[in-house]
């Protein structure tokens, strides 16, 4: 397994803090959270990027993201508000690598974490481990096995097996999977998924038709264990 990167999310709002720092933990991040911004240079220290919410008590998001880049000026930051004018989106972007407006979906921040670390290199080049597979997050998408031998994966293939390494341990329904990967609604009785899973364990499996890595989970989905 890989360090787990760490980031920095400032957001007072308790309920919906509390529902990223869950999901950017699933994802294999480790998420400091804040409900405020006068710790937020000592705590930027040692962590990857920081997501930021401009709406803050005390300080807002704006002047706390000024401070954090001069502090640290290479860590990328996210912006996170509600506010949608384009005035507000030019100030925030005076200093902040990107501005996501509220509301919006988990999947989509997920995105422009990951661009944002593989722009400031701050994604690591050293593979996840998965059994006897070496998986490379990088945009080769290279996958090995411990014997040194390289695994092709088609571009479907490849992205439904990283949605199950982003989510390790995690069972994950064929309806997430698939509107993860396909940006669409899954129908039911699409035996879409089915197929690309059935040639994905041809590539990576020892025993496709006794599968150690991508599990099914009778009735749930599958899983990718940690």
């Amino acid at each position: 397994m890989t360090l787990r990167i760490k980031l920095l999310y400032i957001e007072d709002d308790l309920e919906i803090g509390k529902l990223v720092t869950e999901y950017l933990g699933e994802r294999q991040y480790e998420v400091t959270w804040l409900t405020g911004g006068d710790e937020a240079p000592r705590e930027a220290a040692g962590c990857s990027l920081v997501v930021l919410d401009v709406m803050l008590p005390g300080l807002d998001g704006f002047t706390v993201g000024q401070r954090l880049k001069k502090a640290a000026p290479d860590i990328p930051i996210l912006m996170l508000s509600a506010r949608a004018s384009i005035d507000d989106k030019l100030q925030g972007l005076q200093f902040a690598d990107d501005y996501l407006t509220k509301p919006f979906h988990l999947d989509e921040l997920a995105a422009r974490i990951e661009v944002l670390l593989r722009r400031s290199g701050k994604r690591s080049a050293e593979p996840t481990r998965v059994k006897h597979l070496l998986v490379y997050e990088a945009e080769n998408r290279v996958v090995r096995a411990d014997t040194g031998e390289e695994l092709a994966l088609a571009g479907k293939q490849f992205h439904i097996f990283m949605y199950l390494i982003r989510h390790l341990g995690q069972i994950l329904t064929k309806e997430q999977i698939y509107e993860a990967v396909w940006g669409e609604p899954f129908l039911d009785g699409d035996k879409t998924l089915m197929v690309h899973i059935r040639y994905l364990r041809e590539k990576i499996e020892r025993d496709p038709a006794a599968p150690e890595i991508v599990e099914t989970i009778r009735g749930l989905g599958y899983r990718v264990r940690a």
